[in-house]
């Protein structure tokens, strides 16, 4: 099966408008685990997103501490060559394997993302990365680190020193494109001064739409964007109810967060204000999320998680769907009467 594809910025590569994301298949046992997962369910997912034209995965070494690459590239070795699907992988999360309970830190020193690269190659058992990315800015402290505003610790690697190790690793030949996530405008400048930015990986949703001015910079460089949480972790996908979020399960990192506690209400209003124009178009809610993330210019393609064939099934709509500006109207209105989130309400 084909889906309609479109350039990722300069990179040469043409990518489905929607890929299939590997956090939640790397299982429980660290910090930001989804829960329990049955890695034949993984690799029949992935393996069902291949067959219905995804032709990209997401991951990063961090998911699962590793478990989330190991998987894919189980998955790869049973396909074909020619139906393997392009893999997009992430550097920068260590971890303490000693303590994988523990918040990974971000650390970006050059031995440390040779190190990573190595492994990722490893457990992915490919020998090129077609996008490697720097999956958080350095901070040399953990993932949680909340030092006072403006603050940068001294551990840190400077981001012209770590983008540097970026492109060598792409002269090198190593990974094909090189991009960074979770990066503001003036690092996004900062980089492009270094090596071309080929591609930026924000967070960007209904609910979340902070990222507009990134994804604006990115349309006027000629970098791809590949959107990350277009259904908000789950909350867009039409079957999240507040039953359910009171049942996560405490090793569920969603369990603790004030988009599933205190903004829940907001948001499952929001989600409900989706239906009427999934109705109409005879898809899914959380089809409709996707869409909705898709129809801001700039945006390359958007990461949807699964953990189950089923799962895919759920939005794979969204890759050929089209929203009218009456859609994209209604759903303005709905973000705005609802409050959920922050951000301009629409393209």
């Amino acid at each position: 099966m084909r889906l309609p594809a479109q350039p990722l910025g300069s990179t040469g590569i043409d990518i489905s408008r929607t890929g299939f994301g590997a956090w939640a298949i790397g299982g429980d046992g660290w910090r930001y685990g989804w829960g329990a997962q049955d890695d034949i369910a993984s690799i029949a997912a992935i393996h069902h997103a291949v067959d219905s034209g995804i032709n990209w995965i997401d991951t990063a070494a961090v998911y699962g501490l590793g478990h989330s690459e190991e998987i894919i590239g189980k998955a790869l070795a049973s396909l074909p060559p020619h139906a393997r699907p392009h893999v997009f992988t992430k550097c920068g999360l260590v971890w303490d394997a000693s303590n994988p309970s523990a918040p990974p830190h971000r650390i970006m020193k050059p031995e440390s993302v040779r190190r990573e690269v190595e492994d990722s190659l490893r457990r992915l058992n490919v020998e090129q990365i077609g996008l490697y990315q720097v999956h958080w800015p350095d901070t040399g402290e953990s993932l949680e680190y909340g030092g006072p505003e403006g603050e940068v610790s001294p551990n840190a690697t400077p981001l012209e020193e770590y983008w540097q190790v970026m492109a060598d690793l792409k002269a090198e030949g190593k990974v094909r494109a090189i991009g960074l996530s979770n990066h503001s405008v003036a690092q996004l400048e900062a980089a492009e001064r270094i090596a071309h930015v080929d591609v930026i990986q924000p967070p960007f949703s209904a609910i979340n739409r902070s990222a507009a001015e990134e994804i604006a910079w990115a349309a006027a460089h000629g970098t791809g964007v590949i959107a990350y949480s277009p259904m908000q972790s789950g909350l867009l996908s039409g079957a999240f109810s507040a039953e359910r979020a009171t049942a996560l399960p405490a090793d569920d990192w969603r369990s603790g967060h004030p988009d599933f506690t205190t903004g829940l209400t907001a948001n499952l209003r929001l989600a409900d204000a989706l239906r009427p124009v999934a109705e109409r178009h005879g898809v899914s809610t959380g089809a409709v999320a996707v869409a909705w993330v898709l129809a801001w210019p700039g945006v390359s393609g958007a990461i949807v998680g699964a953990r189950t064939p089923q799962q895919v099934g759920g939005w794979i709509a969204a890759a050929s769907l089209e929203l009218t500006d009456a859609d994209l109207a209604e759903i303005a209105a709905a973000i705005e009467a609802t409050g959920a989130g922050s951000g301009p309400v629409r393209p």
